[in-house]
Formats: C-alpha cells, sequence, structure tokens
C-alpha cells in the first residue's frame, strides 16, 4: 500500500443536523499525529446525529483505537446519537477493550487538616510502640526460658562460643570505655572546682567526682557505649546471617537459634559488663584525681583520703548492681531486632538503628526507676 493511502485521513461531510466523518488509512501510534488534532477539534455544534465509517481503515493500533473511544465518547457527551460503521470485528474488539482501561483523571487531592494528620500520625506511632512492646516482651519470656534450661543443663552451653563474645564485647572494648571514663572524671572535676571554688569549697570536689563516677556514670556511660558498640554488632550479625537463611539452615539441622545465637550474647554480656563498669570507675576516678591535681594542687593521697570519707561501699554496689540487668536489656534487643531482620540488606540497617536506639533508651529508663528507688530506701 502506498504512503498516500497508508496516510491517516479524516473526512467530515455534514447534511443538515447529521455529521458523517470517515477515517482512511493508517491510524496508528507513528503516522496519526496532524489527523490525530483535525479529529479532537472536529466541530459538532448543531449536530444531533453521528456516524462514524471506519471502511477505511488500513491499520489501527491501541492508541489508534483509544483516540476513537475518546472521540466517541465526547460525541455521546454532547447529547449527539453515535454510530459506527465499516469496521471489521477486531477494530471493534480493539476499541471497547480500550474504553474498559480508560479511568477518569483521579481527583484533586483532598486537603488534609493538619491537626487530624498529626493525631493520625501519633496514633499510628502509638500502634507501632505497643505492638513492638508486646513483641519484645514475648521474646524476653523466650528468653528467660531458654537461660533458665541452661542453667538447669550448663553443658548445653557453648563455651567456646561464649568465651569468643566476651572477649568481642569485653576485652575489645576497653580502650574506649576506659578513655571515655578518664575524660568524663576530668570533665567532672573541673566543671565542680569552677563552680565549688565560689563557696571555698574546692575540697568537696573529690565527693563530687566520687559519686558521681561510681553511682551513675560509669555504668550508665558503659551501658551506652556497649549498647552502640556490642547491641548494633548483635543485630547486624544475626540479621546478616537471617538474609543469608543461615537461620533457617540450623533450624533444619534441628539446632536452635536462641542456644546457637542468642544465649552466648546474652551470658557473656552479663559476665563482662560488672567487669567493665568496675574498669571505668578505675578510670573515671583516676581522670578525677589527675583533674584535681593539676587544678586544685589535691595530692592523690588526700584525694583518696577524702574519696573514703565520701563514698560509701553501695555508692560502689549500685553501678555494680546495675550493669548485669543493663547487659540483658542491650543483648535481649540486640538479639530480638537481629532475628527481626527481613530478607533486605535495607532491613539490616534499620534493625541496627532500632537496636541501638531502643536499647539506649530502655538504659536510660531504668537507671531513672533504680535512682528513685535508690533514693525512696536512702541507699
Amino acid at each position: 500500500m502506498s504512503k498516500t493511502v497508508d496516510a491517516p485521513q479524516v473526512a467530515a461531510v455534514r447534511d443538515g443536523d447529521s455529521l458523517t466523518i470517515s477515517l482512511v488509512g493508517a491510524w496508528t501510534t507513528q503516522r496519526m499525529g496532524p489527523a490525530q488534532a483535525k479529529l479532537v477539534d472536529m466541530a459538532t455544534v448543531g449536530a444531533r446525529r453521528a456516524r462514524i465509517d471506519l471502511g477505511g481503515l488500513a491499520a489501527l493500533d491501541t492508541a489508534g483505537a483509544w483516540l476513537l473511544h475518546q472521540t466517541l465518547q465526547r460525541f455521546r457527551e454532547a447529547g449527539l446519537e453515535v454510530a459506527v460503521d465499516g469496521a471489521d470485528a477486531a477494530a471493534v474488539s480493539l476499541i471497547e477493550t480500550a474504553g474498559k482501561y480508560d479511568t477518569p483523571h483521579p481527583p484533586p487531592p483532598r486537603r488534609e487538616n493538619p491537626l487530624a494528620a498529626v493525631l493520625l500520625r501519633l496514633g499510628r506511632s502509638t500502634i507501632e510502640i505497643g505492638r513492638e512492646a508486646r513483641n519484645l516482651l514475648n521474646f524476653l519470656g523466650l528468653t528467660v526460658i531458654v537461660l533458665l534450661g541452661s542453667a538447669l543443663r550448663p553443658g548445653r552451653i557453648r563455651g567456646t562460643a561464649l568465651i569468643s563474645q566476651m572477649e568481642q564485647t569485653g576485652l575489645n572494648a576497653l580502650p574506649i570505655v576506659g578513655l571515655i571514663s578518664f575524660l568524663i572524671g576530668v570533665v567532672l572535676a573541673y566543671q565542680g572546682a569552677d563552680q565549688l571554688a565560689r563557696f571555698g569549697a574546692q575540697i568537696f570536689t573529690v565527693n563530687l567526682v566520687g559519686v558521681g563516677v561510681l553511682r551513675e556514670m560509669a555504668i550508665l556511660l558503659t551501658a551506652i557505649i556497649v549498647a552502640g558498640r556490642s547491641g548494633s554488632a548483635f543485630t547486624a550479625q544475626i540479621g546478616t546471617m537471617k538474609v543469608n537463611e543461615e537461620i533457617d539452615a540450623m533450624r533444619t539441622i534441628g539446632l536452635d537459634p536462641m542456644e546457637v545465637l542468642v544465649m552466648p550474647r546474652v551470658i557473656g554480656l552479663m559476665l563482662v559488663m560488672p567487669l567493665l563498669t568496675f574498669y571505668a570507675d578505675i578510670m573515671g576516678l583516676l581522670g578525677g584525681a589527675v583533674m584535681a591535681t593539676v587544678t586544685l594542687d589535691i595530692s592523690f593521697v588526700r584525694f583518696a583520703r577524702q574519696l573514703s570519707e565520701a563514698v560509701t561501699l553501695w555508692s560502689f554496689w549500685i553501678g555494680i548492681i546495675k550493669a548485669p540487668i543493663f547487659a540483658f536489656i542491650i543483648s535481649l534487643v540486640g538479639c530480638y531486632e537481629g532475628l527481626m531482620v527481613t530478607r533486605s540488606a535495607e532491613s539490616v540497617g534499620r534493625q541496627t538503628t532500632r537496636a541501638v536506639v531502643e536499647a539506649v533508651f530502655l538504659v536510660i529508663v531504668l537507671d531513672a526507676m533504680f535512682s528513685i528507688l535508690f533514693s525512696v530506701l536512702g541507699i
């Protein structure tokens, strides 16, 4: 067929209130551009009936069928009686199919009430927090059950994995814990001396450093460092195993992931956390003593004598008592979030971030509760 015949053309004949439109040529995506504009701009003023003759069509594709459907729809909306002649069965079917998937323009987005949007987000966040708390509580119960089972059957505890976790979470954390604790002791001594100097009571800087480090700062900073360092590592390690389907493989060969993965991490961190806290106590007091010697001319002997008068044995034991509880919370959250990882690398990063945030939040909340409890008990 020549280009003249294939080129799409449209012709309109007006007979009173009747309009006859003839389409010839190939009405396809590549060729119907100029003729499309003529068909779209076809005037129907004064017409009551429209007849569309498709007998001269050489080809019709989806774009042409959609254009014809839109033209028929426009004529009907204008109140015309529309008839289609000369189309074969394939063309009629294609036009009807195009009409089925012709969806109207979506309505403009509704403007939301800002207050309602805030309340909606708050409600969703509350539900999500409640669901997360429920799941974490369930995991807490499962962990306690497995811990009790391990206590009754110590032979099931994997010694090699336990020692490895103690090394990673305890021994390898000594440099950062010691440095942070030493600097916190320096800061407490410097700030305390600066304020107490106004009252001529610089010697009580030792009391401030001793009570602050032993009761609160050492254990709290150690827990936060461990949460960011070891808690995130627990989530990343277990989450990566979840992505690689290693945990499913463990279950397939009859191994319990709680005993193989969770228990060594929980028990190992609970064992090393009191030791890390004791080390942080020593480094914090050492930093305070160094600063007191430099700025207040208080010798180490005088610092030690004042420290023994300022703090009691309970000041030391309060931090040590908190340590295994904080360790249990950090390891529990880290392992739980690791097991909640889905099969994607993005999920590993998201759950690792959640593990650190949740662990630090719970540690601070528990520390506040302990402070209130010890204050009520007079300790």
